[in-house]
């Protein structure tokens, strides 16, 4: 006999709404995690009272207002706007590309002349039909603002060189002809007054969870004891690697508690020269206006993903998209276990789709009980 309905593996945002939903209509659910917290990477680590993005800076924002009130259902959000910083050389420019930023690199305060240089410079490299990230780049902003703001820091993110990196990457930078600093457009914007973790524990409150818990130490034993099981890990792994890894991106950070109480008066600097290591610098404290006596500064260092390393970035490129289909040809013959989240699909996703893409496939589910 099986003790649940389901067993969510992960306790991460998929994992804990779809838990939340299943709960609300009596289904009787047990959350698993192999880290000793749950939250997955929008875990919070509190030192002095600033709560640390542990894993990467996450800023909510969506515009739909159905997922605004359903967080802020479980969480009231305070009102973050996100507007990074980028340092070339010492020299800082604004985030996103917008008028203060062109005016920051060539004293230019006409959006006409602007567009009149860029179009210049688009129109001088000649990439009329761009194959690569670097022309694709060049061809939305010009040669100056690529070389300054995106090269260095894309190769460094990715480990790679421009030009061997798809047009799509870059495709969804925004470039705005206003003086406008807010880096995203979205209606709804924020972070959780106190952190995710109330989030999460808001999402989880009443459901068992087990942390420290790893699925493939005791696959079988653990699959049995629910009718179903969710699945939000890497989908490679549940297939014990049959047609090879999915490539990531991973990250390396690095925590340092400052006995003062502003590093860099921004939350997240970009630095994007090649030449410096790491490619941001994010100050905790900021997300939440918070007024502590000292500061938490983290340094953010990409690195290629090898196994037993958190993955974080998919490289879809033409060899993972694949072993992608391999994989996903497995999962149709998979009627008990239902894959959701950014490492179970291989797919980027922002924290408001992967919220609407557990409330989507619990809301089809519902409708079969």
């Amino acid at each position: 006999m099986k003790n649940y309905d389901f067993l969510i593996v992960g306790s991460g945002l998929y994992g804990a709404v779809f838990a939340r939903e299943m709960t609300n209509v009596g289904k009787k659910c047990l959350v698993i995690d192999k880290r000793n917290h749950t939250g997955g990477n929008v875990y919070c680590e509190n030192k002095e009272g600033i709560n640390i993005h542990k894993y990467g800076p996450h800023i909510f924002h969506t515009n739909d207002k159905k997922i605004w009130d359903y967080v802020n259902s479980y969480v009231e959000f305070n009102n973050f706007i996100y507007s990074p910083l980028a340092n070339y050389k010492g020299d800082l420019y604004n985030l996103p590309f917008n008028m203060n930023t062109f005016y920051q690199l060539w004293k230019i305060k006409s959006p006409v002349e602007i567009l009149e240089k860029i179009k210049n410079q688009v129109d001088t490299a000649g990439f009329t039909t761009p194959s690569n990230l670097e022309e694709q780049a060049i061809n939305m902003v010009g040669k100056d603002i690529y070389e300054i703001l995106i090269k260095g820091y894309t190769e460094k993110q990715w480990g790679r060189k421009a030009i061997d990196l798809p047009t799509f990457i870059i495709k969804r930078l925004p470039v705005r002809f206003t003086f406008d600093n807010n880096y995203f457009t979205d209606k709804y914007q924020g972070i959780p007054i106190g952190g995710y973790n109330k989030l999460i524990d808001g999402l989880l409150a009443g459901i068992e969870v087990k942390t420290g818990v790893d699925f493939f130490e005791n696959r079988d034993k653990l699959s049995r004891l629910a009718d179903r099981v969710v699945y939000t890990g890497k989908l490679d792994e549940f297939y014990n690697y049959k047609f090879g890894h999915l490539e990531y991106r991973s990250l390396r950070f690095e925590h340092e508690y400052m006995n003062q109480p502003n590093y860099q008066g921004v939350s997240v600097m970009n630095f994007t020269e090649k030449t410096i290591p790491y490619t941001r610098i994010i100050e905790h404290k900021h997300f939440e206006f918070s007024k502590q006596s000292g500061t938490v500064v983290t340094k953010e260092y990409p690195q290629e993903w090898k196994p037993g390393m958190e993955a974080y970035y998919p490289i879809n490129d033409a060899a993972n998209t694949e072993k992608l289909k391999q994989y996903n040809k497995l999962v149709k013959n998979e009627p008990n276990v239902i894959f959701g989240g950014r490492l179970a699909e291989y797919k980027y996703y922002d924290m408001h789709q992967v919220i609407a893409s557990a409330l989507t496939k619990t809301k089809a589910l519902k409708e079969t009980f």
